[in-house]
């Protein structure tokens, strides 16, 4: 039996005409559904909500829930909330939501043995919480004629996804690991991910570089699938070489047929008309969108893999939006690969998606100590004074007057801060009213103007927005921001998230099971408490199948890189770079706290040892810059490559066996000690408990990236490098504590315990 939801259904078979995107002030998930209360509050005491139907047709198992019954009217109806002008919902939008109002009737005629049934759509406007009631009375049968026509139209799709499903499911039991034998911890970790699933917990993984850890978190996920209850798995990565690495896996795994992946792309790569709008006036690809997306569906579902390069190509075929069609294609897919922002950002699609259609996720989040700044980033917002000066040269009279208030509100907040930069752990009243006021006026202007191109007003609407929306859910979590400058003008202001796990949190809970997994997450408790993993979750830490021999790490004692101290340290790094290139000649990565640093060590590195090949990371490199910098490291090279740390160059890139010998850091990777991060730590003490905010702050995040650099070097089993530790700091007790326990520091051998 295949199973539907009531929405999917109506989405399948009674969407038609344009992608439409253009501008509509859509109400947030959060104000749908307080809307949707309104208006269920406000019936009588014979009003039923979220009632609660399902039927089978032909084998078809539809399932859904009514907003509203009235049973002793014999009225049910289908709620709808918006902002602007009623006349300016779409035609196709409309007919979609009476589709699915009169599916709701019929379920209701069929259950309760009516005769007929009124439906009725509700329109609730949340700006004046006026409602618009469109009314149709229908009879049984034409309610029920109208249903199965729908269900007849989904049947053969239906019916080959269900027989699809059995064959993957029946294959996938069967799947056998691609190797010969798993690499050493690599089969503890498949079956610590494994068990998770089964239990339905979260698991925490920290497993090195090198066992292969997306093969063995991937490989049970799908040998279970079945077993388990999945419907999907989301991989999800920080960075694109991580998708790759992701596909690479999968189709390793991938037994003949069955499996269908996807990869998801950001909207601006894979958008083919950047210059159009996404509608059917501007773009080809989005006219008619709906009416040729059942023949590219079919073929998608054909392909079954469907990675970014064989969307795009697909779409073309069929003159469809490539971005528009990879959605679509998330609700018929096994597994997805996709950007963090997909599940865990506040409007992310695989999360309402997974959470409309019930569906039970299993989440691998690939090099997750990433996801801390990541979430941060998610759930902040800030706003630039002159970005709303900008925007006032394009309002109309009614808008300046608001934009004006506004800044008003914000130049009186300014004034009354005790400095240039102020962090506050609340809100200032009149400021933020300003700012939702600026964000309604601006939401009615654009809504009568939907055709208009994006501009200042545009953007700072969506920037009002954001800050309006974190400052109905600011906690301790986060901060309020502000700057001025010398003369008291407003610069900018923010909320900056400090801690995301409030946010995270039930994106995890969502997830039957979810896996983070990175070389470098540890301390677990630092993880949990800002990821906002669950208490029951599983910790997993997997032995390094190298040893300590393969890597020989030195501590210069003797050197500073405190920031006072970085001139006076300049001979003592070069002297070390150039005195292990003398003893072992080849390719070298060097790692510096910032760029300036790294300018005064390359030219004091030059100078003093011209005829040493060297070669340097520079702000902002393109792609194919980064590319020619990875290409030096050949197996016969020689030379130093100058880079930041914590950069594209100190995770991520692999350089095995000669390509890279050994590694100079210099610099233990501790954020600035400047106003922000005070703020922040004095936050974690005050969270976690007292001492535990310059750890949180400061201690740990620089750590993780020394180890993520120094992890360049020894990739496999076979390879042997050295990594010097450039500042004496990484000699005290609290830095050598979390440090690999396999490393042998100084040749002491390994065996010590990780913090």
């Amino acid at each position: 039996m295949f199973h539907v939801s009531v929405k999917s259904l109506c989405a399948f078979a009674a969407k038609a005409g344009d992608l439409d995107l253009r501008f509509a002030p859509a109400p947030s998930a959060h104000e749908g559904v307080a809307g949707h209360a309104l208006v269920q509050a406000r019936r009588g005491p014979a009003y039923a909500s979220e009632v609660s139907l399902h039927t089978v047709f032909e084998g078809l198992h539809v399932r859904g829930r009514a907003d509203g019954y009235d049973a002793g009217r014999a009225r049910v109806e289908e709620i709808k909330t918006f902002r602007g002008d009623f006349a300016r919902i779409k035609a196709n939008h409309r007919a979609l939501h009476w589709a699915q109002a009169r599916t709701y009737g019929a379920l209701l005629c069929e259950r309760d043995g009516l005769a007929a049934i009124t439906v009725a759509l509700v329109y609730l406007d949340l700006e004046s919480g006026e409602e618009t009631v469109l009314e149709e009375r229908h009879t049984r049968a034409g309610l029920q004629q109208a249903f199965q026509a729908l269900c007849r139209a989904f049947a053969a799709w239906a019916r080959q996804e269900a027989a699809r499903r059995a064959e993957r499911d029946t294959q996938l039991a069967q799947l056998r690991f691609p190797h010969a034998q798993f690499r050493a911890g690599q089969r503890k970790l498949s079956r610590d991910v494994y068990r998770a699933a089964a239990a339905r917990r979260c698991l925490i993984a920290q497993a090195p570089t090198g066992i292969g850890k997306t093969l063995a978190t991937t490989y049970p996920l799908l040998r279970g699938l079945a077993a388990h209850g999945t419907d999907k798995v989301f991989f999800l990565t920080a960075k694109t070489p991580g998708r790759r690495i992701a596909l690479d896996a999968l189709r390793q795994l991938r037994p003949p047929g069955p499996l269908r992946v996807l990869e998801l792309t950001a909207r601006s790569t894979a958008c083919e008309h950047p210059d159009a709008a996404c509608h059917g006036d501007s773009c080809p690809l989005a006219r008619g969108f709906y009416d040729r997306l059942p023949q590219a569906r079919q073929a998608a579902a054909a392909l079954r893999w469907l990675d970014r390069e064989a969307l795009r190509g697909l779409a073309r075929a069929h003159g469809l939006c490539p971005y528009f069609l990879a959605q679509e294609m998330v609700r018929w897919s096994d597994v997805v690969v996709a950007d963090y922002n997909h599940y865990f950002d506040g409007s992310a699609l695989l999360h309402a998606l997974a959470r409309e259609e019930e569906w039970q996720v299993a989440v691998l989040v690939d090099e997750a100590h990433n996801l801390v700044e990541r979430g941060r980033a998610m759930y902040s917002a800030s706003l630039a004074h002159e970005a709303v000066q900008a925007a006032l040269g394009h309002a109309p009279p009614a808008v300046q007057a608001v934009l004006q208030r506004l800044l008003h509100a914000w130049q009186r907040s300014a004034q009354a801060q005790p400095g240039g930069h102020a962090a506050a752990s609340g809100l200032p009243d009149a400021l933020v009213r300003a700012l939702k006021d600026g964000t309604a006026v601006l939401s009615e202007h654009l809504a009568q103007r939907p055709d208009d191109p994006g501009g200042p007003l545009q953007a700072l609407f969506f920037e009002l927005l954001a800050l309006a929306r974190l400052a109905d859910t600011f906690g301790p979590h986060s901060v309020f921001e502000s700057t001025r400058g010398p003369s008291g003008r407003p610069l900018a202001l923010a909320i900056r998230n400090l801690v995301p796990a409030p946010f995270l949190r039930p994106r995890f809970e969502a997830a039957m099971s979810a896996v983070c997994f990175s070389g470098t997450i540890a301390p677990f408790g630092y993880y949990r408490d800002l990821l906002g993993l669950p208490e029951d979750t599983v910790e997993l830490d997997v032995e390094s199948p190298f040893r300590a021999e393969q890597l020989d790490v030195r501590i210069a004692r003797d050197v500073s890189t405190r920031l006072r101290d970085r001139a006076q340290s300049l001979a003592r790094v070069t002297a070390c770079m150039a005195a292990q290139y003398a003893r072992a000649p080849g390719n070298y990565l060097a790692f510096f706290s910032s760029f300036d640093y790294l300018d005064m060590v390359l030219r004091a590195f030059r100078a003093q040892h011209p005829q040493v090949p060297v070669w340097a990371q520079s702000a902002g490199m393109t792609e194919a810059e980064r590319l020619a910098f990875v290409s030096r490291f050949r197996a016969d090279g020689r030379g130093i490559a100058f880079a930041v740390l914590g950069g594209v160059f100190a995770e991520g890139i692999d350089l095995p066996g000669p390509r890279l010998i050994g590694a100079f850091i210099a610099s233990l990777g501790l954020p600035q000690h400047d106003e922000a991060n005070e703020v922040v730590r004095e936050r974690m003490d005050a969270l976690f408990g007292a001492g535990r905010g310059y750890a949180y702050t400061y201690l740990y995040p620089g750590l993780r990236k020394v180890v993520q650099a120094a992890g360049r070097v020894v990739r496999t089993e076979q390879d042997r490098g050295t990594v010097h530790l450039l500042d004496d700091r990484f000699a005290t007790p609290e830095v050598r504590a979390l440090l690999p326990p396999w490393w042998a520091l100084d040749g002491e051998g390994g065996g010590r315990r990780g913090g």
